[in-house]
């Protein structure tokens, strides 16, 4: 792994309806499509403790309110981790809308959610996941959007134990997905579909041995000291996409938390 050319025959095994999955003889592309009758996924044969997954995605054009296509790691365990890309449908005119969120043994209510500044049906864009002794960062076109700080000294909950699989899936999310519910899913305009290629995994393959994947060796690049924070140009640039893009923050919810915000709000952010 770590090459641009990866094969989704070959890294991926499929989860949910196959007859909804097409992939490219060579591997190197790959859809999913949700209809009336079935939802469809797969995820990675391999599971990882840290590392970056870049994700190229193509979204759902055109009507796909109530629809969510989802690129997440999860450990799948029942006090799970997780880090959850989740691109909520739209109605034509509107901003698709790219809710995050991070799981730790087994505790959630981290939304984030921010506008795509661009139109993602029209081309691929790379969705990234950095993750490392750290931090976790989230990344559009190698934008950082948001980020999840290693403060398990300060009595933060961090993802550093448990290793995680790959997984990708789209299905019906009207109940919540596109104004809260208000736009349904309109099943005369599908077959919805979200396409996927060029992916790069350049990340610790799970062996057994947490040890093996924390250490600070040559191919555990993610590990070094220098990302250990965002660069200053990242910083920039995570100001402003949070700055003109950003719609909830969880940080920001005070009625939700009854003034009792996370402890990691009051933290730095990198």
């Amino acid at each position: 792994m770590g090459d641009f050319q990866g094969d989704f025959n070959k890294d991926f095994f499929l989860t949910w309806s196959p007859s909804h999955v097409n992939t490219s003889i060579d591997g190197t592309a790959r859809s999913l499509k949700l209809d009336n009758n079935s939802g469809s996924g797969f995820a990675s044969n391999d599971m990882f403790l840290f590392g970056q997954i870049d994700m190229p995605i193509k979204l759902i054009p055109g009507y796909s309110a109530g629809t969510v296509m989802a690129f997440y790691l999860t450990s799948d365990q029942p006090n799970r981790d997780e880090i959850d890309f989740e691109f909520l449908g739209t109605v034509p005119g509107e901003p698709y809308i790219l809710q995050t969120n991070v799981f730790v043994d087994g505790f959630d209510d981290r939304e984030e959610r921010i506008s795509l500044w661009f139109d993602p049906t029209k081309d691929f864009h790379t969705y990234s996941i950095l993750w490392n002794l750290y931090q976790l960062v989230f990344m559009v076109d190698w934008i950082p959007i948001r980020t999840y700080r290693n403060h398990a000294d300060k009595g933060v909950a961090f993802p550093r134990w448990q290793p995680m699989s790959i997984k990708i899936s789209i299905w019906n999310g009207e109940s919540w997905a596109t104004h809260g519910g208000k736009d349904k899913i309109d099943w005369s305009r599908g077959p919805f579909i979200a396409s996927f290629m060029n992916y790069k995994i350049d990340a610790c393959v799970w062996k057994g041995n947490a040890r093996l994947c924390r250490a600070g060796s040559e191919s555990n690049w993610w590990n070094k000291d220098r990302y250990n924070s965002l660069t200053w140009t990242q910083r920039r640039w995570f100001k402003w996409a949070r700055k003109y893009h950003m719609i909830y923050d969880y940080c920001q919810d005070n009625n939700r938390f009854q003034n009792n915000l996370p402890k990691e709000c009051s933290l730095p952010k990198y």
